[in-house]
């Protein structure tokens, strides 16, 4: 299922659930339709984050400057969560390879610093398998990477700034990361993925792995990530990281 079936689905299923007239399906599908690609955000469903224990993350509680691993909005397409210790730029400009503009709102959390990004590198779409990952968060400078804080991708050295928007700093990508949009609840410190914006490369990463990716999720790997989605430690989930530098 692709992003646009995936939300004229669900708005099909709503429409019918509150309304019994084909006008109402309608503009319900139309209204699904004005949000396919191209648009600035793209909302997906509301998944509640969890840890490995079942209970939901407290945004307060996140380990700083940790590689934390979840999958959204599909089974399949992994992203990252990241405390990155300080608050975020804000209202970040960017564009992604097809020059469309977007503005990234920023970090969430209480303070402003907790952020998340598709893990599928804009290049040649690396990304954190459960045998290796050549992409992840590096909180100390390298050699190659020359700073701190930076997300590194090994498989040709592209590099993304996860506190302004996952801005490109280096290598060959030629557009940002996907953002993945988070809400926080101050009331309960809990985190809800609820869409993405920019650049999300979803269909052709599904072409491209379809075999390695249906062996991955025993072929649920297009199917939504569900209301609750789990994060754990990347070293949970892959067996090796690819330290280039």
């Amino acid at each position: 299922m692709d992003r646009r079936g995936f939300l004229i689905g669900c708005a099909a299923a709503g429409a019918g659930a509150g309304a019994t007239d084909s006008a109402a399906l309608a503009q319900a599908i139309g209204q699904a339709a004005a949000q396919a690609p191209g648009g600035e955000a793209q909302p997906w469903h509301r998944a509640l984050l969890v840890g490995e224990s079942g209970e939901p993350l407290r945004a307060s509680q996140l380990p700083e400057r940790r590689n934390l691993l979840f999958h959204y909005p599909f089974v399949g397409t992994p992203a990252f969560l990241l405390d990155l210790g300080k608050p975020t730029r804000r209202k970040v400009a960017l564009s992604t390879e097809d020059r469309d503009r977007y503005t990234w709102a920023g970090g969430v959390g209480p303070k402003r610093s907790i952020v998340a990004y598709s893990a599928i590198c804009a290049h040649q779409m690396a990304y954190p398998a459960k045998e290796i990952s050549f992409i992840s968060f590096r909180a100390e400078a390298s050699p190659i990477s020359k700073r701190a804080d930076v997300i590194h991708c090994c498989a040709e050295h592209s590099q993304y700034d996860p506190a302004d928007g996952a801005r490109v700093l280096a290598g060959p990508a030629t557009q940002p990361l996907a953002a993945v949009l988070l809400e926080h609840d101050p009331a309960t410190d809990r985190l809800y993925a609820t869409g993405t914006q920019g650049g999300e490369l979803f269909d052709r990463f599904f072409e491209r792995f379809a075999m390695k990716l249906s062996l991955e999720h025993g072929g649920r790997e297009r199917q939504p990530a569900g209301e609750r989605c789990l994060v754990q430690p990347i070293e949970n989930y892959c067996r090796q990281l690819m330290r280039c530098a």
